[in-house]
């Protein structure tokens, strides 16, 4: 069985039916299986995006992205920073 990636948008949109079919008298299991996925995803989403809207969610994935990229940012400047004070300190 393939994995299928859902945008943030998706995995609350699923949450929310998931919640609706919940409220009909479904236990999460049979839930999830009619939304087509696991009880472990369902549990995941909901740890991850519990009480956001679709733009929210969006948000939340792109600001991640950003703050991994400025990481890298940072630790490929201090590694030239040091490289530096070495080359100028003559420890080389």
């Amino acid at each position: 069985m393939a994995n299928k990636q859902y945008s943030p948008e998706q995995a609350v949109a699923k949450l929310r039916q998931i919640d609706v079919l919940v409220g009909e008298g479904k236990s999460i299991h049979q839930a999830c299986k009619e939304a087509g996925i696991t009880d472990v995803t369902y549990y995941r989403w909901r740890k991850e995006y519990g009480g956001l809207k679709g733009d929210q969610a969006r948000r939340l994935k792109e600001l991640e992205r950003e703050n991994q990229r400025l990481k890298r940012i940072v630790a490929d400047l201090s590694v030239e920073k040091a490289i530096l004070k070495d080359a100028a300190e003559g420890n080389f």
